[in-house]
């Protein structure tokens, strides 16, 4: 008896502890180019009614007319262009830090963090220009080398 009534309340709280960590949904990016290469990525995040654009209009990359979304609900998932130098999916949304084409973009539930600045998620369209990258490289943490 005892060990079953362990057993429910284990289920239980192993059960509500994951609603929690996902109910509000992951990161989503759909990383896209155009015709001419230039990559964009649109940021979406259906919980916080986010729905922002970055682009970067002095960039080109070899592949052209490309389009992939990458969900972030879970570790270490490979993106198209760019890198993943941190996240924390621990509780989702959670945060995810990229190094895009030298910029450093940050994904907070709270806030989008651009090369160090703050901006409100009401921005819907963020451009990234080259001459705005900052003058280190952003350096990826521990295990996203």
């Amino acid at each position: 008896m005892l060990f079953a009534a362990v057993l429910l309340a284990y289920l239980g709280v192993f059960n509500g502890i994951e609603y929690v960590r996902h109910r509000k949904g992951a990161w989503k990016a759909h990383f896209t180019t155009d015709a001419e290469g230039r990559p964009a990525i649109k940021v979406t995040q259906q919980h916080q009614k986010v729905e922002t654009l970055l682009e970067f209009p002095d960039e080109r990359i070899a592949r052209t007319n490309f389009s992939e979304e990458v969900a972030f609900d879970r570790p270490k998932k490979p993106v198209p262009f760019g890198k993943v130098i941190y996240e924390d999916l621990t509780f989702l949304p959670g945060v995810v830090t990229f190094d895009l084409f030298g910029h450093e973009v940050e994904l907070l539930p709270r806030v989008l963090i651009v090369n160090k600045r703050e901006l409100r998620w009401e921005t819907a369209r963020v451009q990234l220009w080259a001459t705005n990258k900052p003058p280190v490289a952003p350096k990826p943490t521990k295990g996203y080398e």
